[in-house]
C-alpha cells in the first residue's frame, strides 16, 4: 500500500513541477508552486521523513509562493508608476 501512495505522490509531484514550468503567469506559478509543495510534503511523509515534510510545507506551500506574489505585486506597482521624470528623484511612495 505504501508503495502505490508514493507512486502517486510522485506522479502528483511530476505534474506539478511541469505545470509551474508551463505557467506563463506569475500568480498562476505561484500557486502551482504551493501545491508542488503540498505533494513534496506528502512525498516526504510517505517517504518517513516527516522532518523533511514539515520543512518543505513551510517554505514550499507558504513562504516561496508568497515571496512570488509580494515580488510580483511589487514589480507591477513600479511599473504602473513610471510616468517620466516628472516626479522629483528620491520620493518614493
Amino acid at each position: 500500500m505504501t508503495d502505490v501512495l508514493i507512486v502517486v505522490a510522485l506522479l502528483l509531484v511530476a505534474g506539478a513541477a511541469t505545470a509551474a514550468v508551463l505557467n506563463r503567469d506569475p500568480v498562476r506559478q505561484a500557486l502551482v508552486l504551493s501545491f508542488l509543495g503540498l505533494a513534496l510534503a506528502l512525498l516526504f511523509t510517505f517517504l518517513q521523513a516527516p522532518d523533511v515534510a514539515l520543512s518543505q510545507l513551510a517554505v514550499g506551500s507558504a513562504v516561496t509562493p508568497l515571496m512570488i506574489l509580494l515580488t510580483v505585486r511589487k514589480v507591477r506597482r513600479r511599473s504602473g508608476n513610471d510616468h517620466g521624470a516628472d516626479e522629483p528623484a528620491g520620493r518614493e511612495r
